[in-house]
């Protein structure tokens, strides 16, 4: 007896392959899902590198903040002892709208504590690009101030795209902003710095110029943030 052939099936009921217009749907979707993902992976990651840019701004600015209350905060108003001309100011202070000098204390915590001659300033760091700089010598009791170029200097932010500085002078009434300081007799009650980078702009920063009893026991003049 010979074998029977098994029938084939005509309904369309009884294939289990696919079609190729279906595998085509299938890989469609495929592809969109996998675009789906794609993009919303690429949305996180600039979501997380836009947050660590942030965080990183806002500690340059509390890492600057907090240094510069701490050096321009406590200030000397000790006078030089060389012949100033007519008019001038005769403090080691010189406050003008793109920098700043004095003297006055480097707390412990950054470095060799004690009194030093301080420049705050924008220059040209050696990547070419403008930065904040801080100048700084030890105080030696000159009847000067110390040649800049010659002295110590720390980046405190880079780069820089605009910076200037104004002064309070609080005898007037009500108390002016001036873009430099000129007054022989006195020093700024405070100061306002103004700061701005590629990346926007930042807070203004005011200090108040505490001058320290200690700094100068022979010193005499006004009365500064609340010291006798």
């Amino acid at each position: 007896m010979s074998a029977r052939k098994a029938p084939c099936c005509v309904d369309p009921a009884c294939n289990t392959g696919f079609t190729l217009v279906e595998m085509l749907v299938v890989l469609a979707l495929l592809s969109l899902i996998v675009l789906a993902m794609a993009s919303a992976l690429r949305s996180t990651a600039q979501l997380e590198e836009r947050a660590d840019e942030r965080l990183q701004r806002t500690d340059e600015m509390r890492t600057v903040n907090r240094f510069l209350h701490a050096v321009l905060g406590r200030i000397s108003a000790r006078k030089t002892s060389a012949p100033v001309p007519e008019g001038a100011s005769p403090y080691f202070f010189a406050g003008a709208p793109g920098s700043i000098s004095w003297v006055g204390v480097m707390p412990a915590q950054f470095g060799a504590g004690g009194r030093y001659h301080f420049r705050l300033g924008v220059e040209q760091s050696p990547g070419q690009q403008p930065a904040l700089v801080l100048r700084f010598a030890p105080w030696t009791d000159a009847a000067s101030a110390p040649d800049w170029s010659q002295t110590q200097s720390h980046a405190l932010l880079e780069p820089v795209s605009a910076f200037s500085i104004q002064y309070e002078d609080a005898s007037a009434d009500p108390p002016q902003w001036l873009p430099a300081w000129n007054n022989p007799k006195r020093l700024p009650e405070r100061v306002l710095i103004t700061l701005q980078t590629p990346a926007g702009d930042w807070p203004p920063i005011v200090i108040a110029l505490r001058v320290l009893p200690a700094t100068d026991p022979q010193r005499s003049g006004p009365v500064f943030g609340g010291s006798v």
